[in-house]
């Protein structure tokens, strides 16, 4: 008599066999998650964190995913998107989108940053500061996937407080949003780009 096939089962019907996985179980980045969107102007998408919920019902066990993405064309502009499904992949799916109609242009220097920068949002608290040209993007797996979307390549970084993907992620794009060039200060105040205190105080008395 020939033998049935076992089957194999999911890890979520595991899960709810044997009465675990009550809590909730964050899923880390996968590097098969990272990939290269295929849009027009051919943005860079990669997922940042994975977090999977679970809700008791009658039947059992419901879950659901939420996918932290990170898009940006590596020239400037750079989005987050939090996309919530049923499954991953069209967790992952919404939340390029969200990333996409939610992307902002940042101020950037060659390949790196022009001024040094510390922004907190919420329990997060990120500090950057502009390298010099080789040294290379140092920086975890969060920040550094932030940085990478806008196209930087040399930034020193360091994460304080807390470690939530989803706050330090807000905390690197917040960062980003608040530096100005150097061109961009002077022409607000009316000044010219090579002109120097100096040679502006030396021309002051003159005109007096």
């Amino acid at each position: 008599m020939a033998e049935i096939p076992k089957t194999t089962e999911t890890e979520e019907q595991r899960l709810s066999r044997t009465g675990r996985g009550r809590r909730n179980k964050s899923i880390a980045e996968a590097p098969e998650l990272a990939f290269e969107g295929q849009d027009s102007q051919e943005l860079t998408e990669k997922v940042v964190f994975i977090n999977r919920s679970a809700k008791v019902v009658k039947g059992g066990r419901r879950f659901n995913f939420s996918a932290l993405v990170v898009v940006g064309d590596k020239k400037g502009r750079v989005g987050v998107g939090l996309g919530k499904a049923g499954e991953v992949a069209d967790a992952i799916r919404r939340g390029g989108e969200l990333a996409r109609n939610q992307m902002v242009s940042v101020s950037i220097k060659d390949v790196t940053i022009p001024h040094e920068i510390f922004c907190a949002y919420g329990g997060a608290k990120v500090l950057l500061r502009p390298a010099s040209p080789g040294t290379g993007i140092i920086a975890g797996r969060t920040v550094r996937a932030v940085l990478e979307a806008a196209g930087l390549k040399d930034v020193l970084s360091k994460s304080l407080g807390s470690k939530n993907a989803a706050n330090v992620v807000k905390a690197t794009l917040k960062a980003l949003l608040s530096l100005r060039l150097r061109e961009t200060i002077y022409s607000g105040r009316g000044l010219e780009v090579g002109k120097t205190r100096s040679a502006a105080s030396a021309a002051a008395p003159a005109t007096a």
